[in-house]
């Protein structure tokens, strides 16, 4: 039968699926007009995903539901929400980092602000890897489907009409996991997405004082939705007055941070430490 939340996801899914077939819809058109991936579509209609608050809302209104029904969708992921069960794994049912990445994936704007990990979506697969790996109860299969979907949904960052900005503290670029190898292989990554001229990235430098003490990171999806990373999940929150609150701090953040020539020569000293730091290792 599976975990109470596994049936209750199925149930939304069914749901939704129902709604749709009533609506006349293909699952490609209602991902065209919802604004999110086809591949979104299938997996919450079949239980194997549960979607943000945002993107359910943009599914409800490709449906073009009525008040009462919309009412009873959003119970229905308020339940599965609410469910327990014993695992928060990276799997097919819950996978670590979707609702962030489709979160990502369906928004216009992205504005991303992080104080220890690269966002998602400057994330190369294998520092992506290490992320995923180091959620409870991981397992290489999973983690690997978690890295191919995450590289798959980062292909955003090159469509027009997006806008996309990071702000990191320095401290991010010093964090890092597995060898100075990959680390390199990660700022190449970041050198060549800051060449988009859809993407901004910003750094705090240790040497400048931050506005505000940083707690944790957040990205903010257009301005109706914030994710939350977690260790044991994601938080999604789409209450107006703390997605304003989170706006000004982003902003504060974004006011204390270099960009342009300035951050694309921090990132080259610190790439060149990271060398340095590969040959002290090899030898």
């Amino acid at each position: 039968m599976g975990s109470e939340r596994q049936q209750r996801m199925k149930a939304l899914g069914v749901r939704l699926r129902g709604l749709r077939a009533e609506a006349g819809l293909t699952g490609a058109v209602l991902a065209q007009r919802a604004g999110v991936g086809q591949p979104t579509v299938s997996k919450v209609e079949n239980g194997r995903m549960v979607p943000s608050l945002d993107v359910l809302r943009r599914l409800t209104l490709a449906l073009d539901l009525d008040e009462p029904t919309t009412h009873e969708v959003r119970d229905l992921l308020a339940a599965v929400e609410a469910a327990p069960d014993a695992d928060e794994t990276i799997g097919d049912e819950a996978p670590a980092g979707a609702t962030l990445d489709d979160a990502v994936r369906s928004a216009r704007l992205v504005r991303s602000f992080q104080c220890v990990v690269l966002p998602a979506m400057l994330q190369s697969a294998e520092y992506a890897r290490h992320v995923f790996d180091s959620a409870p109860n991981a397992t290489p299969e999973a983690v690997g489907r978690a890295v191919a979907a995450r590289v798959e949904r980062q292909s955003v960052l090159y469509e027009p009409g997006r806008e996309s900005v990071f702000v990191l503290t320095e401290a991010v670029l010093r964090t890092w996991p597995g060898n100075p190898s990959l680390m390199l292989a990660q700022f190449d990554r970041l050198l060549a997405v800051d060449s988009l001229t859809t993407v901004r990235i910003g750094v705090i430098p240790w040497r400048r004082a931050v506005p505000v003490m940083p707690r944790h990171g957040f990205t903010l999806c257009d301005r109706r939705a914030v994710v939350v990373e977690t260790f044991r999940g994601e938080r999604v929150l789409d209450d107006s007055a703390e997605v304003a609150a989170y706006e000004e701090t982003f902003a504060r953040f974004e006011e204390a941070a270099i960009f342009g020539i300035e951050a694309r020569e921090l990132l080259l000293r610190v790439m060149q430490e990271f060398r340095e730091l590969e040959d002290f290792t090899t030898r």
